[in-house]
């Protein structure tokens, strides 16, 4: 068997070197901060042989080749430049834009202050530091959007995959290199995206596949903040992109249990990310039931990995795992369900393997590829009229959903839209994907679609079968409900996973199919070129657009710089109240984290309880200072100064529409020392 080009056999190995090293860390990582000693010696004296290993295992061996036919020998490096350059040009455009986004306000700085906790302590939970308020007391309240108060301690929101390679960067170089983990990340996912698309539609569609998809402003978005989507992108397409190369070999078990550990994974970052990989339960089942010896390696990688991530969200963030219980029960049944009828399955598969064979002979020989291609079709036009005979609304049931509900009303005041707290803009959720890749793009991957589901019914292109259940699944799922806040760009988070990857690999697979049969009808190079040329630029000219007005506009500058000087005007010895709500909702966990000093919230409380704690403070031998809004919050307790005074910009809210436009932020906070009484 020939082994592939040097140039092919980089670009395979190169597109699978995010994902290793992301496995390879967390490999190393979790297990210590299970034991509560996540520190950098040990992990680095773990992770150097882990990774070693690890890589070896995933690049080791030949390459299959993909379908189509090899570049000649004048292109035969341009794959490898060109998702090379793409890759480099997308991260050095995202550390020059990159946030600051550290004080909470939403999700980006909660991993921030989360890695920045593991970074000096190496453990969970987040103590409380109650001595340093003269003891509990019932006005001290320790929690805030992001961290739960649990049992005395401090659990931080979300799950640990993502904080823990995130720490990784914080002890290289502090805040700023933690922050630039997420660019990182989003260059290593356009790696990897142009190495799937070179296995899947071919080599030389791989620069233009990892070109719009780095144009793509959801992955822009992500990738400029601490965002989860950017380290389960990684590993997601990782994961396909090294069992796509897997053979039934003995290595190839090993690269099979490899690949499902990486598909496993995803659910450490992301704990919906549960949903994205269950079609490789069934995947992993089929390849058992047909005596490959690849399936139970593949299942064994997809348990642990998975298990790894439910183990940690049970051990270190249940309570995260209890609000979010309403939607994480019927997953975890249907995850359960899943594997239960996969191992039904494949009993019956190896009971009567002949009456499978004869069901999908006649499945391939029937109409049915037909049907699912038409299905498919009428499906993407269905999301499409949604919003035309569909308005979806909620009613508030709980604090959580009330306080999303005025959030939505102060946006559609804000952008002047009818003010309807219960919109949720669901039915818009197909809308959203063609506000940033554009209407021409979405037929092309609805037309590719509907082509493979009747290739892959009919027995061909088997290297789709997994891909395309994963894109297929979870894009229905998410545009059925996005189950998000829908203010963009907030809400492109939800596409970025899956969604908008999917549409743009189908998209261009259906530019890669259209020029074949171009030149098979007898077309010459050159206007087999200029026709692809022109498919490339339809492609890639509405996803440039949709992120044309955003590419260049940074936000959440300066953050840094303010906490640095509050934390400068914290004295050793200092503990601090805060005693107004934003204040303590943004603050809290900064100053706790990031400052070092012991940190509670008292806003609702009566001056005279919050002198009563300061005076216990005092009797401690520390020194209270008060953190509020404005002068007149801290004003009662001692002479105000101001703290921090930052005027920024964030990225815009829009509902009906893509943002086209940042908005301004203007912080303050004002501090007093506490000052007792006179007489």
């Amino acid at each position: 068997m020939n082994r592939p080009a040097v140039p092919s056999l980089l670009l395979a190995r190169l597109s699978l070197a995010p994902a290793l090293l992301v496995v390879a860390w967390l490999l190393v990582s979790l297990p210590l901060l299970l034991a509560g000693s996540y520190t950098i010696g040990p992990a680095l004296a773990l992770f150097v042989p882990v990774a070693a290993a690890v890589v070896t295992i995933g690049c080791r061996g030949a390459i299959r080749a993909p379908a189509p036919p090899a570049p000649g020998p004048r292109l035969a490096w341009w794959p490898a430049t060109g998702v090379l350059l793409v890759s480099l040009a997308f991260l050095l455009v995202q550390l020059k834009y990159n946030s600051e986004q550290i004080i909470v306000r939403r999700d980006p700085a909660t991993y921030v202050q989360f890695a920045t906790w593991l970074n000096d302590h190496g453990r969970l939970p987040i103590t409380t530091s109650e001595w340093a308020f003269g003891g509990a007391d019932p006005i001290l309240r320790f929690d805030s959007p992001g961290f739960y108060a649990s049992g005395g301690e401090i659990v931080p929101q979300f799950l640990a995959g993502l904080p823990l390679l995130l720490a990784l960067g914080g002890w290289i170089g502090g805040t700023p290199v933690l922050l630039a983990m997420a660019p990182l990340l989003g260059a290593g996912a356009v790696l990897s995206f142009g190495g799937l698309t070179a296995r899947l539609v071919g080599p030389l569609w791989a620069p233009v596949g990892a070109l719009a998809f780095a144009l793509c402003w959801p992955l822009m978005f992500v990738s400029r903040s601490t965002y989860s989507e950017t380290a389960a992108l990684v590993l997601l397409l990782g994961g396909l992109c090294l069992l796509h190369d897997v053979r039934d070999l003995w290595e190839g078990r090993l690269r099979a249990f490899l690949a499902g550990l990486c598909l496993g994974l995803v659910v450490l970052v992301r704990i919906d990310g549960l949903r994205d990989v269950l079609p490789v339960v069934v995947f992993a089942g089929v390849l058992f039931a047909r005596r490959r010896r690849t399936g139970i390696p593949l299942a064994a990688g997809l348990l642990l990995g998975a298990a790894a991530g439910l183990a940690e969200g049970f051990l270190l963030s249940r309570p995260y795992l209890d609000y979010i219980g309403g939607s994480l029960r019927p997953l975890l049944l249907l995850s359960g369900a899943a594997v239960a009828g996969t191992l039904l399955l494949v009993a019956v598969w190896r009971l009567w393997p002949g009456w499978f064979l004869r069901v999908g002979d006649g499945i391939a020989r029937g109409r049915l590829p037909d049907a699912a291609a038409a299905l498919t079709v009428l499906l993407v036009l269905a999301f499409a009229v949604r919003p035309y005979v569909q308005t979806v609304r909620r009613v508030p049931a709980n604090p959580e959903d009330a306080f999303n509900s005025g959030y939505i009303e102060h946006i559609q005041r804000s952008t002047g839209l009818p003010v309807d707290g219960a919109r949720q803009y669901t039915e818009l959720a197909l809308h959203w994907v063609v506000w940033y890749v554009g209407l021409p793009v979405l037929i092309l991957a609805t037309f590719g679609a509907a082509l493979l589901v009747r290739r892959l019914l009919r027995g061909g292109s088997p290297a789709w079968a997994l891909p395309f259940s994963i894109i297929a699944l979870t894009t229905v799922a998410t545009l059925l409900r996005p189950g998000i806040t829908p203010d963009h760009p907030w809400a492109s988070r939800r596409l970025v996973a899956v969604v908008v990857p999917g549409v743009l690999l189908l998209a261009v697979w259906t530019l890669a199919w259209a020029t074949r049969r171009f030149r098979r009808l007898g077309y010459g190079r050159a206007a087999t070129f200029a026709m692809a040329f022109a498919g490339v630029l339809v492609l890639l000219v509405p996803v440039g657009a949709s992120s044309a007005g955003l590419v260049f506009k940074a936000v959440d500058q300066g953050e840094l710089r303010a906490i640095d000087r509050l934390c400068a005007g914290l004295r050793q010895g200092t503990t601090v109240l805060i005693v107004e709500r934003v204040t303590a909702d943004r603050f809290s966990p900064v100053v706790r984290n990031m400052c070092g000093v012991p940190t509670a919230r008292v806003d609702g409380a009566s001056v005279q309880d919050v002198r009563r704690v300061a005076d216990r403070i005092i009797a401690e031998g520390r020194r209270p200072v008060l953190l509020g809004a404005e002068p007149a919050d801290v004003a009662p307790y001692g002479e105000p100064a101001r703290a921090v005074d930052l005027d920024t910009r964030q990225d815009g809210h829009a509902l009906d529409d893509r943002p086209k436009h940042t908005w301004s932020l203007h912080i303050t906070v004002w501090q007093s020392e506490y000052a007792p009484p006179q007489g």
